[in-house]
C-alpha cells in the first residue's frame, strides 16, 4: 500500500477565498511551480471541475496526466489519477479549516504519488514533499496577494 505525504499551512484569508484560488485550475501555471499547463475537460452543474488535464514538471516527476476531481464536502477537494504517461497513482486532497474565527484558513494538502518506473520510496516521498511545499507556499502567496481569479 502506498504511503502518503501531507503538510499544512495557515493562510490569512477565508476558506471561501482560498477555495476560489484552488478551484481556478486555468490559473495554476501562474502560481504553482510544477504545473505548466491546466485545462478543465469536464465540470459539474455548479461549475466545479470534474476532470482536469495537467502538464507537470516537478523535477524527478514530469508528466502529462488527467485527474478526476470530487468535492465531497464544503472546504474539501480531492483528486485521483485518470490517465498518465508516467504515473501509476496521483491521489490527493486539499482540506480547508477555518481558524481565527474564520478570518484565516488552515490548509492541509495530502498527496500520494506512485510512478510506473522503479524509484526508491525515499525519492518518491521527497518529490511529494517538494510538490506539496511549493503548492502550499504558492497558494498562500497567491491568496494573500488578493488575486482570486
Amino acid at each position: 500500500m502506498a504511503e502518503h505525504t501531507s503538510s499544512s499551512i495557515t493562510i490569512e484569508a477565508t476558506p471561501a477565498q482560498v477555495m476560489a484560488v484552488i478551484a481556478d485550475f486555468s490559473r495554476y501555471p501562474e502560481w504553482t511551480g510544477e504545473v505548466k499547463q491546466a485545462e478543465v475537460l469536464d465540470q459539474d452543474d455548479q461549475g466545479r471541475a470534474l476532470k482536469v488535464r495537467l502538464v507537470l514538471d516537478a523535477g524527478a516527476i514530469k508528466d502529462d496526466h488527467t485527474l478526476n476531481y470530487s468535492w465531497p464536502e464544503p472546504g474539501v477537494v480531492a483528486w485521483s489519477l485518470d490517465k498518465s504517461q508516467m504515473l501509476r497513482q496521483l491521489d490527493g486532497s486539499y482540506s480547508l479549516e477555518p481558524v481565527a474565527g474564520g478570518a484565516h484558513t488552515k490548509v492541509t494538502y495530502q498527496l500520494t504519488v506512485d510512478v510506473k518506473i522503479p524509484m526508491l520510496g525515499m525519492i518518491k516521498r521527497k518529490a511529494e514533499k517538494v510538490i506539496i511545499d511549493r503548492a502550499l507556499e504558492g497558494l498562500k502567496t497567491r491568496v494573500e496577494s488578493g488575486v482570486t481569479s
